[in-house]
């Protein structure tokens, strides 16, 4: 990358990937043929037999595509693979999926496809671009981001890290009805979803039939006008991504809003995100996985500015990264989980400050977009 890391710096990249290989070539070998998700007394549950349509369920084949891309060892591949074929279950039974197709198969099949060419990958990957271009709202100019009667109309801010999917359906299909739905969907995004300070809403609900806008919901983070700190990183990265594939400068200006917000208030903490940067000060709950996915979007975001704009949010993603190494960090290839003290949601305590399988995929990516090594999995619109 163009930054030129100081010989520290270096030191600590490289020492650090070779933790982290050898807790992935160990893994591999444990988990190889599960879908895995959180941890539970150091080892994962599988998720294949638990909830196939788990949103997360492509982080992991992400993970092995990733050290696939950076070893060549072929049990990455195989075991990546493996992944593809069990996430079959969730392809046919097409009425149980919902906005998250992108994050489940642009990990795993589109991936596959873009090193290997693989072509059952590209049917697969089709199918869930279908799956979610049938989910756009063409009044509202959204996505849907679930299938409950009491969801209709509800459009949330991760869903901006689906969109490289339609993004890529176009440059596959030759069809540009399928990045147009992802540009018009990122800038009612920005309408609703944004605010002007930096900070975004989780969710938003609009009239299915109009698309005007009813109203905000707390979502995962503390409360409505929160913010959630998971819902700050998907709004850089995926305006990021939407800048990339569109140049639309209203994208670019939201991704470094969003970004000096997140900046701000995540170097009130020593540089690792709490779950909601405007939840009471205590209890102090921390949400590492936010702060792993908004390194990757600064990184991301990085591509597309001058060289003096560049140097702040590549420097500002390296100090995330170092701060989640130096405390947030279990190395022991023995046990399942990379990344520690993720949490899912503000309210609630079976999934907070644990091990959750896409903190440890957006950690591996920001760690090795930071050395150049990276397969640039939601960059291929």
């Amino acid at each position: 990358m163009s930054k030129q890391w100081t010989t520290e710096q270096e030191d600590f990249l490289t020492t650090t990937l070779a933790k982290v290989q050898g807790k992935f070539s160990a893994a591999v070998k444990r988990n190889g043929t599960i879908i895995p998700y959180i941890p539970f007394n150091g080892h994962y549950p599988d998720m294949a037999q638990e909830n196939i349509h788990w949103w997360t369920n492509g982080f992991w084949a992400g993970i092995l595509w990733q050290m696939y891309h950076l070893t060549q060892e072929e049990q990455y591949l195989v075991a990546a693979r493996y992944q593809e074929s069990l996430l079959d279950g969730a392809l046919n039974e097409y009425e149980k999926l919902d906005h998250d197709v992108g994050f489940m198969w642009l990990s795993a099949a589109v991936a596959d496809y873009t090193l290997t060419q693989n072509p059952n990958a590209k049917t697969r990957g089709l199918k869930a671009l279908q799956a979610l271009a049938s989910r756009y709202n063409p009044t509202g100019q959204f996505l849907l981001a679930w299938n409950g009667p009491e969801q209709q109309g509800q459009m949330i801010i991760d869903c901006l890290m689906n969109l490289p999917l339609l993004y890529w359906g176009t440059k596959e299909t030759g069809d540009p009805r399928y990045g147009a739905i992802a540009t018009n969907h990122a800038h009612t995004a920005l309408r609703y979803l944004l605010r002007s300070d930096g900070s975004v809403n989780h969710i938003v609900v609009l009239n299915p039939a109009t698309g005007a806008f009813e109203k905000s919901l707390g979502g995962q983070g503390y409360g409505v006008g929160s913010s959630w700190s998971r819902g700050q990183s998907w709004a850089i990265y995926g305006m990021a991504l939407a800048y990339e594939n569109t140049q639309d400068p209203a994208f670019l200006a939201a991704a470094k809003n969003v970004a000096h917000y997140f900046i701000a208030n995540v170097a009130l903490t020593d540089f690792v995100s709490v779950i909601d940067f405007r939840a009471p000060q205590e209890p102090v709950r921390y949400d590492t996985t936010a702060t792993a996915i908004a390194a990757c979007g600064l990184l991301s975001l990085a591509q597309h500015v001058p060289p003096a704009e560049k140097t702040f949010y590549q420097t500002a993603a390296l100090k995330m990264v170092q701060a989640l190494t130096a405390k947030f960090c279990d190395f022991e290839p023995a046990t399942d989980g990379l990344l520690t003290h993720g949490s899912a949601k503000y309210h609630g305590d079976v999934d907070q400050e644990v091990p959750i399988i896409y903190g440890d995929y957006f950690y591996l990516e920001a760690l090795l977009r930071l050395l150049g090594k990276d397969l640039k999995i939601y960059e291929k619109g």
